[in-house]
């Protein structure tokens, strides 16, 4: 994963997606919390990621960034996104010298030294050369990902490319491996390594001559974007919890007129951000598939605390705690969320629900509908027209979506205050379509 933060791009890159490029260049820039300079920079950046990307855009795609957006939005192939990653995980000179140790491990497995001497004598003049503990750290960087593997045997150690998956396969094992890492990047969660891993099989198919269309089987719409956005943090904070650690970040709540601050290095340009600078120990991340975001519970000074993940910015690992300590605050989260329809840590409501049949419809979908996304929800009366669903949940507010997603088909029963609120709402939809 990226070596370096961009929260910037993400930053941009999502206000771009969620107003069609409907804000000016001040009006981003403002948003963002730069320069208009700045914000110039940054669209030459992502322009240029676009450009290695997609090599056949029109003249007026190129110029228009929006644009370009709106041509990835149905594009299976390569998503837009991930390109970013990929674009800003390394510095211009690591990502030329890490080119070049892969490509000399690819043919034969060499020494450190060796590897060295290559790139000494291979990388382009106005780039610094590396020294040995440079190398050393590119390497364990790369064996670390599992890009390659040190052969066993005596020191000098030797390396080579981990492909060791690939070689033992056929074209057609390789077909079918590449249609289910597609499938499964496309459609669940995590997915950013998943189209790493396709986007290699890719160009390996490729490289052996395989047909284009063999490779691109599938299309997919993306509806939310920001769920590849999000995992440039997300395996920081999955880290931090592993090793029991807590965090440092600049976080922007929903409510907040701005999503980014830049970090100013000279003194003279700081100015004051809306962020707020936050240090909590992560205990739980939380994917809401309906809205596409992901959350974070944590424990800090005011206990129990929840972030929205795209709010995050500038996040950094910082010391470790106890482990007799931190289970107990697990545990005090697992408790507060019992009931949690997703995190809300509210006082626990029993909701009652009536749900109608279909008419004539076999087989029963609302049913089905229920009993796979009910979570610990009981079916607790049932006769040939209509079932009852009671669910004991931490508060209605995050139940309300799915339970408002059935349409005529539902009818909430319980609390009476629930029900109230709901009648209101659907009065005040129906009023929308009244006759002018």
């Amino acid at each position: 994963m990226a070596k370096e933060s961009f929260d910037k791009e993400i930053q941009f890159l999502r206000m771009l997606v969620l107003t069609s490029g409907a804000f000016s260049r001040q009006q981003f820039a403002e948003r963002l919390g730069i320069s208009v300079h700045t914000f110039d920079k940054t669209i030459r950046r992502l322009k240029e990621v676009v450009s290695s990307v997609h090599h056949n855009l029109s003249q007026e795609q190129g110029k228009e960034f929006s644009e370009t957006v709106r041509f990835s939005y149905y594009d299976s192939t390569d998503p837009l996104l991930l390109f970013l990653f990929r674009a800003k995980s390394v510095k211009e000179s690591e990502s030329q010298r890490i080119s070049l140790l892969l490509a000399a491990m690819n043919e034969q497995a060499l020494t450190v030294m060796e590897l060295l001497d290559m790139c000494c004598s291979s990388l382009p003049s106005d780039l610094p050369l590396p020294d040995e503990k440079t190398i050393r750290s590119d390497l364990k960087y790369l064996e670390e990902v599992g890009v390659i593997k040190r052969e066993t045997g005596p020191r000098p150690f030797r390396y080579r490319i981990q492909d060791d998956l690939i070689r033992s396969l056929s074209d057609e094992e390789l077909l079918d491996l590449y249609d289910f890492v597609d499938v499964m990047a496309n459609t669940q969660i995590p997915s950013v390594q998943g189209y790493l891993l396709r986007d290699g099989l890719k160009k390996h198919l490729l490289r052996n001559q395989v047909e284009q269309y063999a490779v691109e089987p599938f299309l997919y719409k993306y509806h939310y974007y920001s769920r590849i956005l999000d995992e440039a943090h997300l395996f920081t904070l999955l880290h931090a919890i592993r090793h029991r650690r807590k965090v440092r970040f600049l976080y922007f709540s929903p409510k907040s007129e701005k999503s980014y601050a830049s970090k100013n290095t000279n003194p003279l340009f700081e100015r004051d951000t809306e962020g707020k600078a936050e240090k909590t120990l992560p205990l739980k991340i939380v994917y809401d598939h309906q809205y596409g975001r992901w959350y974070l519970l944590s424990h800090g000074r005011e206990g129990i605390r929840k972030y929205r993940m795209e709010g995050i910015t500038q996040i950094e690992e910082d010391e470790s705690v106890d482990e007799v300590w931190y289970e107990e605050k697990k545990s005090e989260l697992t408790a507060k969320i019992r009931y949690s329809w997703l995190i809300d840590t509210g006082r626990p409501v029993t909701v009652r629900a009536r749900f109608y049949n279909p008419e004539g419809s076999e087989p029963n979908f609302v049913k089905e509908r229920v009993m796979l996304q009910g979570q610990w929800g009981q079916i607790v009366f049932e006769d040939e027209h209509s079932f009852i669903y009671e669910i004991i949940v931490n508060g209605t507010t995050e139940i309300k979506p799915w339970l408002r997603s059935f349409g005529s088909s539902c009818e909430i029963l319980e609390p009476a205050s629930f029900r109230r609120e709901m009648i209101a709402e659907w009065k005040e939809i129906q009023s929308y379509y009244e006759s002018v």
